[in-house]
């Protein structure tokens, strides 16, 4: 896979750096693929279910492919999906990297779409790609060949469903995430994701299936809902988060809002039907 040039649409934001500094720069072993994992949602707020995903996917790369994990990210959607009760960019962005950075050691932040317009899955991804391969030059092996890191979005499985449901993703945007970068798919509880595996059949080598083997049904919406009726929300999230939320006032008067994956599907729809001139639609996890 060739990393592109920066496209016109793409925009720096004053003062951005793309965040790297977990970010593997050597790869362990020259046989295997580099991958990034990247998560796209609302993370209002986020949960321990969102970190565990990532380490999920991990157990799953080590046992059942030829990828290496370099990095992972997480990317939380724009202001801008105006979904009820979305609470600010800046303090999810905050929140995320408390419990990036206090939880983890090797999952990070990137605030590029969270502070700008609609970017749509398959436009982040791209950015992704940008920042790592082209402007990083990707990762080496250790004996100094270059390698390029191939992007991988990391989502639940009601994205999936999303995916096989006609007029929510364009066939564009769709064969740009499932046939150039792939998809890491967690399933969560009561979904059917083989019948929406069927339906994208042609993409089928680029969805990758990861059965929780402890179901965690914890989601941002019960988490909003527990807040608002003033019930404990400690080892739902990391001990920061909880701190964080408390010390702010957060979610106290909070609208109706989706989970953190389903808020940003139902913007895709939203942005689906604006973009119907320009012939491509945007999802995210």
């Amino acid at each position: 896979m060739t990393s592109r040039t920066l496209p016109a649409h793409f925009q720096d934001l004053p003062g951005y750096s793309f965040p790297s500094h977990r970010l593997k720069r050597t790869l362990r072993n020259a046989e295997k693929q580099p991958i990034v994992l990247v998560a796209c949602g609302s993370f209002s707020p986020v949960t321990y279910l969102h970190l565990r995903m990532f380490e999920m996917a991990k157990d799953y790369v080590r046992q059942n492919t030829d990828f290496e994990i370099v990095g992972g990210y997480l990317s939380p959607v724009s202001d801008q999906y105006k979904k009820p009760g979305l609470l600010a960019a800046t303090h999810r962005v905050n929140m995320c990297n408390l419990a990036a950075e206090q939880t983890s050691s090797w999952l990070m932040v990137d605030p590029w779409e969270a502070f700008q317009s609609y970017q749509r899955t398959a436009v982040v991804l791209d950015h992704f790609d940008y920042e790592i391969n082209t402007k990083l030059g990707g990762v080496t092996t250790e004996d100094g060949q270059q390698r390029n890191v191939r992007v991988m979005l990391l989502a639940g499985s009601d994205l999936i469903a999303t995916m096989s449901e006609p007029g929510v993703w364009s066939d564009s945007d769709l064969d740009h995430i499932l046939g150039r970068y792939g998809v890491m798919i967690v399933e969560r509880a009561g979904s059917d994701m083989d019948q929406a595996i069927d339906s994208l059949a042609r993409w089928r080598n680029n969805i990758h299936l990861i059965h929780q083997l402890i179901q965690n049904d914890v989601s941002s919406t019960k988490v909003r809902l527990f807040l608002r009726r003033g019930l404990s929300v400690r080892y739902l999230l990391p001990a920061q988060v909880v701190n964080y939320i408390e010390e702010n006032g957060l979610y106290v008067d909070d609208g109706p809002n989706a989970s953190a994956s389903s808020g940003a599907i139902s913007a895709e729809k939203e942005k689906g039907k604006e973009a119907a001139g320009t012939s491509t639609a945007k999802t995210t996890s």
